[in-house]
């Protein structure tokens, strides 16, 4: 019998949670689409359904069949979903994870969060450029590649990205709005860069 990791355990956990939160408050607040079994949400070009009645978050695959979220996925939909503060509105201003405001003694991750996503794209400026625009990124004029891509629907991110050169090594950042804590909690958005890498980086 496959051993559950503690990661499905904490999704699953969540799972359990979700639906104690009031539903019709995230309809209404995310103009959600909808039917009386499932709520559906766009995340990462991907899209997604929650049971409404068990919390069990699936991702709609390219045959069209539905399998269960993985952990970064589930976890940050649960989050923006079940902890968005009322009213909350983007400002349009954009800032690294650790200098969004309220965030406060927090050392920055440093240029290896995205080392290897840097290094997959090092010389390959057109495949970012590619793979961007198949998650419905708009180019932005700023560093030698960057997009804005919606991370939701309601709620956008700046990638950005130098190549290397024959003194630095490549550099891929991401940008988020300065009101992303009303959206979502600080290490939520480390969950949902690893699986935006992973959308990034995946085959096409």
């Amino acid at each position: 019998m496959e051993k559950t990791s503690n990661y499905d355990l904490m999704r699953n956990k969540m799972e359990q949670a979700f639906v104690r939160y009031d539903q019709q408050e995230m309809i209404d607040r995310f103009h959600l689409l909808h039917t009386s079994e499932h709520l559906f949400i766009t995340f990462v070009g991907e899209k997604y359904r929650v049971d409404r009645l068990t919390g069990k978050v699936e991702r709609c695959a390219a045959d069209g069949t539905f399998v269960h979220a993985g952990f970064n996925e589930s976890m940050t939909i649960f989050d923006v979903l079940c902890c968005s503060k009322p009213g909350c509105r983007l400002s349009g201003e954009y800032a690294a994870a650790t200098n969004l405001p309220g965030i406060a003694n927090i050392s920055a991750p440093g240029a290896g969060m995205f080392a290897d996503a840097a290094r997959f794209f090092t010389y390959r400026c057109d495949v970012l450029r590619q793979n961007c625009e198949r998650l419905n990124g708009v180019e932005q004029k700023f560093g030698d590649v960057s997009y804005l891509i919606p991370l939701f629907d309601f709620m956008p991110v700046i990638v950005q990205f130098w190549d290397a050169d024959d003194e630095f090594d490549a550099v891929l950042k991401i940008l988020w709005d300065k009101n992303t804590l009303d959206f979502m909690h600080f290490e939520t958005t480390f969950y949902a860069a690893d699986h935006l890498m992973k959308r990034l980086t995946e085959s096409i």
